[in-house]
């Protein structure tokens, strides 16, 4: 049986349930093949005693670890944190977890009267009248304050950097009204990759727009997890509507500004309709028109954008 539940290891590589469910009638069924006497019963029995248990699969392998990962870290939380010594805006941005919008299954479970669960959908289809939801989030650092954009279209560097402008209009600019320069951190892939040309080229815009330096530190590659975003942000929104079907923009966005914790956090949520098209080409010339300063240490992660002399005066 043990040859069976594990052929790479035990057995033949080309066993027929290599590539099959391994429940234990399976195995019954294949161990009946080869001659033994048993059922589904005994197999489970048999498993326990092997020291065998059913188990899903387990995150723990981050792929490969980047050298300066660490470096990078110390470098992210020393500049953060001189931002906030000298009353400087520092904001952590992502794009929360796409949702449906619909009257869909949504994970956890609600107080409801007994034996009365509230009925959804049975498959998970998008609608095309309601389509998807994205949530772009900015969690303020130091403010212990989010916002949060949710899109109908798609997820690009215009939309981040829009959501980006939001919040400051909403939210920033009363925190912070002596502010002289602000700093983002940022996952180093999706829509505010360090690699996106028009991440860069739509922070050019807002930096003129704001007459302000805008400066970025993206986490490196594989450690989207540590973004303070995630488990300061998004974790208490998943958290607030759980169990909840998320039946229309409406609902998402008054769960998202609903969203408190004992810490005082506090969230404001506004609906996007802006179409976003996706799959714009950013020149290599518009790309050099970035102002943009590279730091000395990882200059393809750390980097600061200048505001154009015209937008200064």
């Amino acid at each position: 049986m043990e040859k069976l539940i594990e052929p790479t290891t035990r057995g033949d590589p080309q066993s027929p349930l290599r590539w099959t469910c391994k429940s234990v009638r399976r195995l019954a069924a294949e161990l009946t093949r080869e001659g033994h006497r048993t059922s589904h019963r005994m197999v489970a029995a048999l498993l326990q005693q092997l020291g065998y248990s059913l188990q899903a699969n387990r995150k723990t392998i981050e792929g490969t670890r980047h050298p300066d990962r660490n470096a990078q870290f110390a470098h992210i939380n020393a500049r953060v944190r001189a931002y906030l010594r000298q009353g400087e805006p520092a904001i952590s941005v992502d794009t929360k977890k796409k949702e449906l919008v619909g009257n869909f299954k949504n994970a956890g479970r609600e107080w409801r009267p007994r034996g009365q669960p509230r009925p959804v959908q049975v498959h998970d289809f998008v609608q095309p009248e309601l389509g998807r939801a994205i949530p772009y989030g900015v969690y303020d650092l130091g403010a212990n304050t989010g916002w949060v954009s949710v899109g109908i279209d798609h997820d690009t560097a215009a939309f981040a950097v829009a959501s980006i402008r939001r919040w400051w209009q909403a939210m920033g600019r009363r925190a912070y009204p002596h502010a002289r320069r602000l700093l983002i951190t940022a996952d180093a892939g999706g829509s505010n990759g360090a690699r996106v040309r028009l991440w860069k080229v739509e922070l050019q815009k807002l930096a003129d727009h704001l007459r302000r330096p805008i400066s970025v530190c993206h986490f490196p590659p594989g450690t989207s997890k540590w973004n303070k975003i995630e488990h300061r942000l998004f974790s208490f929104i998943s958290q607030n509507w759980r169990g909840q079907p998320l039946i229309s923009h409406a609902v998402i966005v008054n769960l998202i500004a609903a969203t408190t914790t004992p810490t005082g956090l506090r969230v404001r949520a506004r609906l996007d309709r802006t179409r976003y098209p996706s799959g714009l080409t950013v020149s290599r010339d518009a790309l050099d028109a970035v102002r943009l300063r590279p730091d000395s240490f990882h200059g393809d992660w750390n980097y600061t954008i200048l505001p154009t002399l015209s937008a200064k005066r």
